[in-house]
């Protein structure tokens, strides 16, 4: 897979990045090396996760995914292979959150610990602190970069303002700056990304690594219209936000195309991410062997500008 520069780092990640949020959660650590293997040897080598995965599962406080990551570099001996990404910033428990000095000093020595390495590529903010200034913030990072403990930091959940706000902080200030975005962004949930974010991203030059690149699985075509569903907060929440008219039609021209490549609507819905401009890298999890090729392939998929334009149309914020 052709890699791409990250903002104006120095980090190449390849055009899929796999998402780390189901390591030592819905999958143990035989599954998870299978799973992490299968995507180096298909030549994927950007993973991202986050200090916080999983402490939504009973009896999980935190770094779970994390140290999955740590027992499989040591095991592997393969850290210069990969680059990896991961988050601050989230509740780990009692006064244990936000982007203060103290709690991103502490953080990031727990996480060096449990993914048993002595850098991290790409050091993320994983949701905005109103609460501190952000000269305390990128003043913090930029410490960490020079120390070598981080080679370049990225903002996650961050309102256009903001992330204009912190891009002119760090060049006031000589700091290291944002050099990527994660944003909730999908072929169905368009418009607050290429409203807002996308003419600031593309204007500054920083990365894009949209999560919920499939709609919380909506994009799979595993929701069809009639379907009863389980009663669960995924499935009933892709109800409510998806299952409608203008999701059902963005579904069918997926499906289409998918069948016109003999790909799967997985495949079509991140391909459409890939090709998109000022998009870098889109996350995608895997379960399985099985699911790290379907993923993969959405990368060695390519869309005709008819088909992208067609996407775009019937996904259109507009709409």
């Amino acid at each position: 897979m052709q890699r791409r520069k990250l903002g104006h780092s120095h980090l190449e990640v390849t055009p899929l990045f796999l998402g780390g949020n189901v390591f030592g959660w819905t999958i143990d650590d035989a599954t998870s090396f299978a799973v992490l293997d299968a995507y180096l040897e298909a030549g994927g080598n950007s993973i991202d996760t986050a200090d916080v995965y999983s402490t939504w599962v009973p009896g999980h406080v935190g770094g779970e995914s994390e140290a999955v990551l740590g027992r499989w570099f040591k095991a592997r001996g393969n850290r210069d292979q990969v680059i990896l990404a991961t988050k601050v910033g989230s509740r780990m428990g009692s006064g244990k959150e936000g982007l203060s000095r103290q709690h991103i000093l502490a953080s990031v020595e727990d996480s060096l610990k449990r993914l048993q390495t002595d850098y991290i590529d790409l050091y993320q903010s994983h949701r905005d602190d109103p609460n501190m200034p952000l000269e305390e913030t990128l003043q913090t990072f930029d410490e960490l970069v020079r120390q070598g403990k981080v080679r370049a930091i990225g903002a996650s959940n961050y309102t256009a303002p903001r992330l204009a706000e912190a891009l002119r902080v760090s060049e006031q200030h000589g700091y290291a700056r944002y050099e990527s975005i994660q944003p909730f962004y999908n072929l169905v949930e368009r418009q607050d990304y290429e409203q807002a974010l996308e003419p600031l991203i593309r204007a500054q030059e920083v990365g894009v690594i949209p999560y919920s690149s499939l709609a919380s699985g909506f994009l799979s075509g595993k929701y069809q219209p009639g379907q009863v569903l389980p009663q669960t907060a995924r499935a009933q929440g892709v109800k409510s936000k998806y299952m409608n008219e203008r999701g059902f039609s963005t579904l069918k021209a997926v499906e289409s195309i998918a069948q016109a490549h003999n790909a799967t609507p997985s495949q079509v819905a991140l391909a459409w991410l890939i090709a998109r401009p000022g998009i870098t890298s889109p996350i995608a999890s895997a379960t399985s062997v099985a699911q790290v090729r379907e993923l993969i392939g959405a990368a060695e998929l390519t869309l005709s500008a008819v088909e992208i334009e067609a996407l775009n149309n019937v996904g259109s914020a507009r709409i």
